[in-house]
């Protein structure tokens, strides 16, 4: 459906001859944006004419994905005013600004906390199945900028408006209410449940789902009433840790949209916590989506801003968890000889950590089976499946009752490495332990590695024992994600 505007959409066929897409071009690229969304879209050069010389206004999400496809030509987003489409439903754009001013910072996390519910409520996929903004690594570098520049707010003490008398809607009671530790604290125990939940269970485990909730209902009313620097320092700090939760909770069930504004969002409100270790821990989530998304070199970058800023400042731990990721993107790049200097520095870094280090409370997963992992992971992006085997036997070496989801990627390296090594005996046992692992979980992520897996095996289908591993996959992959 579409509705018509006065003339021709001149700004969008401005942008279009810029981008250097055809009408056919773009209604292609905005259809298959359309599938990886699971809606079924059928503009062709038809449609796209009318949009520019009639001034036609596609309803739905339509205009944030031909903002969207654009944008993906351009390199760059692409806001919905500069092609003439300002008036569409700005909602999905919501989460993407870092703003300077404080106040703004909560009410730009706020109105995202509130659009996952209005989106959960609408039924289907909620709000990010419609989403457009396909995934732009190019939305992180302003706020990354900003946050290299200034790391911390002058101040956050905040004394929220008095609620005029006589009026039946406005703000909750509890938005005018003088925040306390206590307060605090209850964040910060939801996101250490939420961590062990996630760890356990996935991303898409319905108990993990609970944080955007906990967001919506009990951080965001915090954020919006009153408190002393000291109290708002660190609600802004759990309130941070929660987003940045709920965001790698969005990034391990394959909502990458809804990810990468948690992760922006997150990052404003560990500025606003002047947590420059947390916001290094931001970047590095960050990081991690562009490596996974296929944007290794900004990957790099996103690892090295967090360790740049936390020089002097962060625990060796978490310095080795900064370089581990660094050393990822490396990886994924092709670059073997960086991947392997971010490494030695990482394990350098974790050997000087000690008992009795102010780690951070969110670093409790890292020890050295998870720099095994990672290491692993490095040198199968590498293609060296004897180092592969290496580390993935010490990863593996210890217990998993915490790190379900941990253990059941490691399977799936260790089965590639045996592959890749000609042993398709140890390859097909290890891929059938990830399967195992992979079904008592909720975990696109994990479901992808068993499904490249899976590829890998394909010269192999004849055999039976990776015809007995596609069957056993077979109810994973076809399970919703």
């Amino acid at each position: 459906m579409s509705r018509e505007q006065r003339g021709p959409n001149e700004k969008l066929g401005t942008v279009l001859a810029l981008a250097g897409i055809s009408n056919a071009g773009l209604a292609r690229r905005v259809n298959d944006l359309g599938a990886q969304r699971g809606l079924t879209l059928r503009y062709d050069k038809t449609s796209v004419a009318r949009w520019v010389s009639k001034g036609m206004v596609p309803q739905g999400a339509a205009p944030h994905l031909i903002a969207a496809a654009i944008g993906q030509k351009l390199g760059r987003p692409v806001p919905l005013h500069e092609i003439g489409l300002a008036d569409a439903d700005p909602a999905p754009e919501v989460g993407l600004a870092f703003p300077r001013d404080v106040g703004e910072a909560v009410r730009s996390a706020t109105d995202l906390y509130r659009l996952d519910l209005a989106g959960r409520r609408a039924g289907g996929g909620g709000i990010w199945q419609s989403l457009a903004g396909s995934f732009a690594v190019s939305a992180y570098a302003t706020p990354t900028s900003r946050w290299l520049i200034t790391p911390a707010d002058p101040s956050v003490e905040r004394e929220a408006p008095r609620p005029s008398t006589g009026t039946a809607a406005g703000p909750s009671a509890a938005e005018h209410a003088r925040v306390g530790h206590s307060d605090v604290a209850k964040l910060r125990e939801a996101a250490e449940d939420a961590r062990r939940w996630d760890s356990k269970y996935g991303g898409g485990d319905w108990r993990s789902s609970m944080v955007p909730e906990c967001l919506r209902v009990d951080a965001a009313p915090l954020l919006l009433g009153s408190y002393s620097d000291e109290v708002g320092r660190n609600l802004f700090g759990a309130t941070a840790e929660l987003t940045r939760l709920a965001g790698w909770m969005a990034f391990d069930t394959g909502q990458q949209e809804a990810a990468q504004r948690y992760y922006i969002q997150a990052l404003r409100l560990a500025r606003a916590a002047a947590d420059v270790p947390l916001g290094g821990y931001v970047l590095a989530s960050m990081s991690l989506q562009a490596t996974y998304r296929g944007f290794a070199d900004e990957g790099v970058d996103l690892a090295q801003a967090a360790l740049e800023r936390n020089r002097g400042l962060a625990t060796a731990r978490t310095m080795s968890f900064f370089r581990l990721v660094e050393a990822r993107a490396h990886a994924k790049a092709g670059d073997g000889a960086a991947a392997a200097a971010a490494l030695k520095s990482a394990e350098g870094w974790l050997e000087r950590s000690r008992e009795g280090d102010a780690d951070p409370t969110w670093l409790g997963f890292y020890s050295y089976d998870r720099f095994c992992a990672d290491a692993a992971e490095c040198y199968r992006d590498l293609r060296m499946p004897g180092e592969v085997r290496r580390f993935t036997e010490q990863a593996l070496s210890r217990p998993t009752e915490e790190f379900v989801r941990s253990h059941g990627l490691r399977l799936v390296v260790s089965a590639v490495a045996e592959l890749e090594s000609g042993n398709l005996d140890a390859a097909c046992a290890a891929g059938t332990r990830a399967v195992e692992v992979a079904g008592r979980i909720s975990s696109a992520r994990t479901t992808e590695y068993v499904r490249d897996l899976l590829h890998r095996l394909e010269p192999y289908g004849h055999e039976p024992r990776v015809m007995e591993l596609r069957e056993r996959a077979r109810p994973l992959l076809v399970a919703p994600a």
